[in-house]
C-alpha cells in the first residue's frame, strides 16, 4: 500500500508530518510519499533512522493556506503539496491521502480531483468522536451546509459501512440530530429525512437531541454540514474548557492539589479518552479514494494514527463496499419509483 501525506499541511508541518510518517513505518507494511518542499522535508528526515526506500519526497513549490478560497486555490495552485498529493491518488500512484491542511481546499480537491463514488450526491466529512459509552460518528461535519433529505440517507449508509468495517460494530445504530425526539419535530429537512431514514436499510433509532449526543449511545448521527460543524466545534471547545477549569481548580490550594494527585489516574484516562490524536483524523466518505482529514494541530502521534486509519480502510476494502451499498440504495429507489 502507498500512502501520500501532504507534507506542508497543518500547524506543525513538516516536522510533525515527517515524524509521524517515520513512526508509521515501524508499525505498518506501507510505502509513503510526502509532498512539499523537498529541502525542508529532507532536512527533517535527516533527524531519523528509517528505510529510505520506503519514504520518498514529491517536490511541490506551493502551499495552500487556510485563508484562501478553497476551489480557486485548488484550480490555481497546481504545484501545491495538496494538489500534487490528490493527483497521486487520482492516478493510482497512491492508495490514500492524509492532509492536515485547509479543510475547505481538501474537501474541494477530493471531490474535484479524486471524484465522487457513482451514485453519491454529496460526499461528507465524518469524524469519530469520543462518547461516555463509546465512540460515535457525526456525518456531515462541514462539507455540505445545505442538504436534501436523501443526502442524509446516503450519509447514514456510508456511516454504517464505516462502523461495520473500521470499528467492527455490526448493525450500528443511526440517529437523526433534531430539536426533539418526537417524529414531527424539526424543520422540513428533518421531517422528510426522518421518513426516508425509517424506510432505509438502517438500524434507525429516530431523532436524537443534542444533550444525548455525548453519551455515544447512538453510533452514527446524521445531519447537514452546518449543524454537524457547530456540534463538532462546540464539543471540542467544551472539552478543552472542562480541562482548563479542572486544572485551575486543582491548582488553587494545597488541599485541592493533594486531591488532584490522588485522582491523577482518573484525569489521565479521561484526557486520553477525549484525545483526538487517538483517532488520527476524519474520513471524507463518498469520494472514490481514501481521503483522511487530520486535525490542523496534529502532532506526530495524530499523523501516525491517521495513517493507521487509512491502512485499515484499505485492508477492509471500504471504498468498494461503499459503492455496493449505494448501488443497493439506487436499486431500492428505482423499485419504489416503479411501484408508484
Amino acid at each position: 500500500m502507498v500512502v501520500v501525506v501532504d507534507g506542508m499541511g497543518g500547524d506543525f508541518s513538516p516536522s510533525a508530518v515527517v515524524e509521524g510518517c517515520v513512526e508509521a513505518l515501524k508499525e505498518y507494511d506501507i510505502d509513503i510519499l510526502i509532498t512539499g518542499s523537498e529541502e525542508l522535508i529532507r532536512c527533517e528526515l535527516l533527524k531519523y533512522t528509517y528505510d529510505c526506500n520506503r519514504i520518498k519526497i514529491v517536490d511541490a513549490k506551493e502551499v495552500i493556506s487556510t485563508s484562501e478560497h478553497p476551489v480557486m486555490a485548488i484550480k490555481r495552485k497546481k504545484d501545491s503539496s495538496l494538489v500534487k498529493a490528490l493527483n497521486l491518488v487520482k492516478s493510482g500512484d497512491a492508495d490514500a491521502i492524509i492532509s492536515a491542511g485547509s479543510t475547505g481546499a481538501f474537501l474541494a480537491g477530493s471531490t474535484l480531483i479524486v471524484g465522487r463514488i457513482k451514485g453519491i450526491d454529496r460526499p461528507a466529512l465524518a469524524p469519530i468522536m469520543p462518547g461516555k459509552n463509546g465512540p460515535f460518528m457525526i456525518i456531515d461535519c462541514g462539507a455540505n451546509a445545505e442538504c436534501k433529505p436523501h443526502y442524509l440517507v446516503q450519509f447514514g449508509l456510508m456511516g454504517k459501512t464505516y462502523f461495520e468495517n473500521i470499528l467492527k460494530i455490526s448493525n450500528p445504530s443511526v440517529g437523526l440530530v433534531n430539536i426533539g425526539t418526537e417524529e414531527e419535530k424539526g424543520n422540513e429537512l428533518s421531517k422528510s429525512a426522518h421518513k426516508l431514514l425509517k424506510e432505509a436499510n438502517l438500524n434507525f433509532v429516530g431523532n436524537v437531541e443534542a444533550r444525548e449526543i455525548p453519551t455515544g449511545d447512538t453510533n452514527i448521527l446524521v445531519c447537514d454540514g452546518f449543524v454537524g460543524n457547530v456540534i463538532l466545534k462546540l464539543y471540542e471547545g467544551a472539552v478543552a474548557n472542562i480541562f482548563d477549569i479542572l486544572k485551575t481548580g486543582i491548582m488553587s490550594s494545597f488541599r485541592t492539589k493533594l486531591g488532584g494527585m490522588l485522582l491523577k489516574p482518573v484525569f489521565k484516562k479521561f484526557k486520553a479518552d477525549f484525545d483526538y490524536k487517538e483517532y488520527g483524523g476524519a474520513a471524507f466518505l463518498g469520494v472514490n479514494g481514501i481521503c483522511i482529514k487530520a486535525h490542523g494541530s496534529s502532532d506526530a502521534k495524530a499523523f501516525k494514527n491517521a495513517i493507521k486509519q487509512a491502512v485499515i480502510f484499505n485492508e477492509n476494502n471500504v471504498v468498494e463496499k461503499l459503492k455496493l451499498e449505494i448501488e443497493k440504495l439506487s436499486e431500492q429507489e428505482k423499485n419504489i419509483s416503479n411501484n408508484l
